[in-house]
């Protein structure tokens, strides 16, 4: 489909684990490049700063769909709003959902970003781009700060 990101990765680490780095704010921070103001709760909006080099001056917001331990996490937020001028909030977000299984004594999770077809035109293509870029680096950060 041209409206959605998918990555995977194995991990060798077992579901528990995984999940721990996915959805407890101090340790997604660390792999993600992000220090978040408080823990991830559904319906809550997430805030803090990247602290991903070149994107320090961005803001961090996401709201947190669901949290359905130790399989699903889920958030929508505004894929590549790097323009500190642009004003983001009329844009539909995009889903972004985490898929953990367990794969004997590893994990295989499962990265998915749908919804950039609902971003204005001249956004997608660049938006698409980026953040496939940064899923795949995403998925090496995390597979490394678990296994480590």
């Amino acid at each position: 489909m041209t409206d959605r990101i998918e990555k995977h990765v194995e991990i060798d680490a077992p579901i528990e684990r995984v999940w721990r780095a996915l959805t407890d704010y101090r340790e997604f921070g660390e792999w993600f490049r992000v220090k978040l103001e408080g823990p991830f709760a559904p319906g809550q909006v997430s805030r803090g700063h990247i602290t991903y080099p070149g994107y320090e001056h961005l803001a961090w917001e996401a709201t947190i769909v669901k949290m359905e331990e130790p399989r699903y996490f889920s958030f929508t937020w505004h894929p590549y709003a790097v323009d500190p001028k642009a004003d983001y909030s009329k844009e539909t977000p995009t889903l972004v959902e985490f898929r953990l299984e367990a794969a004997g004594k590893s994990t295989r999770l499962t990265v998915t970003e749908s919804g950039f077809d609902r971003l204005p035109k001249h956004r997608m293509p660049e938006a698409m781009r980026m953040n496939d870029g940064g899923w795949a680096e995403q998925m090496k950060n995390i597979k490394a700060h678990v296994e480590r």
